[in-house]
């Protein structure tokens, strides 16, 4: 496997979903066992040898720039990337990031914690140029079943994805070690000039290009509303305070 020295992380929403008493941050700035939530990735992505972040920002981009970059270690450029069309899905803020990317990249969501492991296993175990995405087999820990994104698979390659299927085995964690490829597919996914992260996800997933990697017993959680927040706070004291230094 080649060196893998980009890493793209999604952060344009408002977080409208993750109110309370920080409702004033953007989500990636929220603390979570005392530190940013967007701090743990960047340190990850830091330890496994990442030098550009390329953040997609939309609301609040001001604040969240400003404050990332003081977050970012001397290893690592940060490079910002507005999408001007923050309100539409995902999808929008992955092809943001199409003209700054030339080579194999990973793929990462600014609301989500995981542990460094994953990176390293993706790193490990990805077959390019097919997309590699991270997935959870262990569906009974999900914290949010109905929400999550669910992913079915057969060995080693994803099928199909989506958050309401019925037949599926395993779920998206967010992370993926993805080729440059993958943003021809969120083209062509694309409809009414918007579309998801997903729906690029599954047409590639139709071409038989997409592999699916099993974390195994790593940790990793969503933040998206305040229960979930809570569930972060314990699995950071946990789960990512040994693994994750700065």
């Amino acid at each position: 496997m080649e060196k893998i020295k980009e890493a793209v992380i999604l952060m344009a929403g408002s977080g409208s979903r993750l109110n309370g008493a920080d409702a004033g941050l953007p989500k990636p700035l929220i603390p979570i066992g005392g530190r940013p939530l967007i701090s743990y990735a960047i340190d990850s992505f830091a330890q496994v040898g990442v030098t550009k972040l390329h953040a997609v920002v939309g609301a609040r981009s001001e604040m969240l720039v400003r404050e990332i970059g003081n977050l970012i270690p001397e290893s690592m450029t940060l490079n910002p990337i507005h999408n001007p069309e923050w309100q539409k899905q995902n999808g929008i803020s992955v092809l943001c990031a199409a003209g700054s990317i030339r080579s194999p990249f990973f793929l990462a969501m600014g609301d989500h914690l995981f542990e460094p492991s994953i990176l390293q296993r993706l790193l490990a175990e990805s077959d390019l140029p097919q997309l590699n995405l991270a997935i959870d087999r262990k569906t009974d820990s999900i914290f949010d079943l109905d929400d999550a994104m669910k992913v079915q698979t057969n060995g080693n390659s994803v099928t199909t994805i989506g958050k309401h299927l019925e037949d599926y085995d395993a779920i998206d964690t967010g992370l993926f070690l993805s080729p440059p490829e993958f943003f021809e597919y969120i083209r062509r996914a694309r409809q009414n000039d918007d579309c998801s992260l997903a729906d690029g996800v599954r047409l590639m997933a139709t071409a038989e290009k997409v592999k699916a990697i099993d974390i195994g017993d790593a940790w990793w959680q969503d933040v998206d509303t305040p229960e979930m927040r809570e569930r972060a706070e314990t699995g950071a004291r946990h789960k990512l305070v040994a693994s994750v230094t700065r």
